[in-house]
């Protein structure tokens, strides 16, 4: 019997073959924390005697959850950070350079075939690529940075075969909400997701970016997106899962008619389809997070906006993924576009997703995001209901001021 593309990668860092359901002890190629995580990790580090980090050149700490720091503890928090990466000499992004995940894959800190850590859930987002990448607590992270190596449990594997073409107007997020929506928030708790098939071929790395972070929000420890048609900026070498490797389950979805969808307040697996909320009001529509917050995204949103206007009563936030995906956007013009729309930019980080920062809704609001969980006070106030969207659903909601189909914007 063949591997799966987790017990492939996973042998490989073990040093021997491995199948699921067995324990093992593999290397880690490289890790990341966020301001949420960090400190803890820190601290958990020095209680466990450790002087130096492992492996310095290839750890990360990010600064965007709570970034600028809204208050002194935070700021605090933010200071330890900065002592230590200083003594340490790992490398730090600061204030406004991006979201974690965003800025692991743009600047290749995170490869095919590879095995990262991060202390953030989202830390699937790197299966887009083909690495085996998973968050882990803050004490598990301090161990890697001790030791190098993590020990898992080999996970089994479900595949996930799409076939047919998403339609014009429907985006990778509305395939990825229809596949939260089926599999549920618990689906696939502590296994692999193997996504396949054309109507993943034809998805584009922000797609299967998309695609592979809300992994976590079907359960799974690690999605990984076959690499059939995977263009990235330097060369790899693709793997991926023997024919005849063993699988839990085999789930097949024709997508050829998928039409926009949403996820209701509450769950990111209460999904439906969008026209079920047609009409909805909304006075808050918040582009951004580790799941929609790139520059094809911000294209989108300034599509669906062209030469109109926010709808009165609604405000619209967006908050792109790094500063360089903001310089991009302002370069095109993109970011005017949306500005004379009546978008209000934030600093690139994770602020209002988290409901750390700037962009808290008020008691009763009703809001449409890009984000990827919509559980009760996610955002900040446990008395405002979130929906979650694509961008362009996220749009036309703040264009008209209520949950609007997307695709006639989009396609004149």
């Amino acid at each position: 019997m063949g591997q799966t593309l987790a017990e492939k990668i996973l042998s490989l860092h073990a040093g021997r073959l491995v199948k699921s359901g067995e324990f093992v002890v593999v290397d880690v190629d490289g890790s990341m924390a966020s301001d949420t995580t960090a400190p803890l990790a820190i601290k958990a580090f020095k209680d466990m005697g450790g002087q130096r980090i492992h492996d310095p050149q290839h750890t990360w700490l990010v600064i965007d959850h709570a970034a600028p720091a809204p208050n002194e503890r935070i700021g605090n928090l933010h200071e330890l950070m900065r002592r230590f990466s200083r003594e340490q000499g790992n490398m730090l992004y600061d204030v406004g350079a991006g979201i974690c995940h965003q800025l692991m894959i743009d600047n290749a800190h995170v490869r095919p075939g590879q095995l990262f850590i991060g202390a953030d859930s989202h830390t699937c987002s790197y299966g887009a690529l083909g690495a085996f990448a998973t968050g882990v607590g803050s004490t598990d992270l301090a161990a890697v940075w001790r030791t190098g190596k993590i020990w898992l449990k080999v996970p089994q594997t479900i595949k996930v075969e799409v076939r047919g073409v998403l339609k014009p107007g429907v985006q990778a997020k509305d395939l990825t909400l229809f596949l939260v929506g089926q599999l549920g928030i618990s689906g696939a708790t502590y296994q692999a997701i193997e996504f396949c098939g054309s109507g993943i071929e034809s998805l584009d790395l922000g797609g299967r970016f998309t695609l592979a972070n809300m992994a976590i929000e079907m359960g799974a420890k690690v999605g990984l997106v076959h690499p059939a048609g995977l263009k990235l900026p330097y060369p790899f070498t693709p793997l991926t899962a023997d024919p005849d490797a063993d699988y839990v389950q085999h789930l097949i979805y024709d997508i050829d008619r998928l039409k926009p969808q949403l996820s209701a307040p509450g769950s990111p697996d209460d999904v439906h389809q969008l026209q079920d909320y047609a009409g909805t009001p909304i006075s808050y529509a918040f582009i951004g997070s580790c799941v929609n917050g790139r520059l094809e995204d911000l294209h989108t949103a300034a599509r669906v906006l062209r030469d109109a206007h926010i709808a009165p009563g609604v405000r619209l936030v967006i908050a792109p993924a790094s500063r360089d995906i903001f310089l991009r956007a302002l370069d095109d013009g993109t970011v005017a576009e949306l500005t004379r729309a009546g978008a209000t930019f934030l600093p690139s980080g994770c602020g209002p997703c988290v409901g750390t920062h700037a962009g808290v809704p008020g008691d009763g609001e009703t809001v449409i995001s890009t984000a990827n969980r919509n559980f009760k006070g996610r955002m900040g106030n446990p008395r405002a209901r979130v929906f979650l969207g694509a961008p362009s659903a996220v749009a036309a909601a703040a264009r008209t001021g209520q949950i609007t189909d997307p695709t006639p914007f989009l396609e004149s």
